[in-house]
């Protein structure tokens, strides 16, 4: 059992969800739901569509999904960490800015590294920048964890806007109640998921998502690398990447086959995950976040 599912299981057993007016989402419990409620500034009015995910911060740390409140100080320091060399390659603050800088996939080697534990952490540490929104996508199509923790199952999503030329992805971005950030659910499985992110609809929409709104990082939760063909192929629509490593659980080999498979014009960053405190007993070199580029040497110490 991963421990996203690990972590549904624990909200299905525990408390009952506190909000009203949540979509049906079948047997499904979730951290968060789909609710009607007014835009917090009247400015907002024009492109309001009455639809704000409302997000139970107590129920994603029962979850393990957050950090215990007596944490939180010392995890939000590492995540911090962790977004600013991703936010100073988005900036320009490196020589060579990849195109779609603004473009960022999380992703694994294997299940059950942590890659949606840190993409919704990342996402969450990104919102709270003054001057960047961030937009959350589900791109792990065929478990879409995104979109089941955060009660979105039956929305249009991803897959949605690239079968339907009617459906617009700026129709399928769902505002949250947390301040500059929004979410993109899945949408419906497909059986040619990866020929549609594979697309020239799915390379426009890269582009749209890149350069439509101003200041805005756009975050994919990912499959796998080594697991499905789906993530190969999104990957290949990304400005930067972040493989999230299971510190003492993920294989060197399984890191070192992801690394050879990229392509080397990606920035490419290394999160050490569940590492604890004491990087030095790491399996994989002595840092918690490793920053590579081109030939990536330094993403394999």
């Amino acid at each position: 059992m991963s421990k996203i599912q690990d972590a549904l299981r624990k909200i299905q057993s525990g408390a009952g969800s506190r909000h009203q007016k949540s979509v049906p989402t079948g047997e499904t419990s979730r951290i968060a739901a789909l609710t009607i409620a007014p835009p917090e500034e009247e400015e907002d009015l024009e492109n309001y569509d009455g639809r704000i995910v409302t997000i139970d911060r107590q129920l994603l740390r029962n979850a393990g999904l957050l950090a215990p409140e007596d944490q939180e100080p010392y995890i939000a320091e590492q995540y911090r960490i962790i977004k600013r060399p991703i936010l100073d390659l988005m900036a320009g603050a490196y020589a060579d800015k990849p195109e779609f800088a603004n473009l960022v996939m999380i992703a694994s080697a294997l299940p059950g590294d942590g890659k949606t534990f840190n993409a919704i952490n990342i996402a969450l540490s990104m919102a709270v920048e003054k001057d960047t929104s961030v937009l959350l996508v589900d791109a792990d199509v065929a478990k879409p964890h995104v979109s089941e923790l955060f009660g979105l199952q039956g929305e249009p999503g991803l897959i949605d806007v690239l079968t339907d030329e009617s459906l617009s992805v700026d129709d399928a971005i769902i505002r949250s109640d947390v301040p500059g950030l929004s979410l993109l659910p899945a949408g419906r499985p497909n059986p040619h998921a990866t020929e549609l992110l594979a697309s020239r609809r799915m390379a426009r929409m890269a582009a749209h998502l890149s350069e439509s709104v101003p200041n805005r990082i756009v975050i994919f939760d990912s499959p796998p690398l080594l697991v499905t063909s789906e993530s190969r192929v999104l990957a290949s629509r990304m400005g930067q990447i972040a493989l999230v490593v299971c510190a003492g659980k993920t294989p060197r080999q399984a890191i070192d086959s992801v690394l050879d498979s990229l392509d080397t014009d990606k920035a490419v960053n290394l999160i050490l995950n569940q590492a604890g405190t004491s990087f030095a007993d790491a399996a994989y070199g002595s840092y918690q976040y490793g920053y590579g580029y081109g030939e990536r040497a330094s993403a394999r110490t």
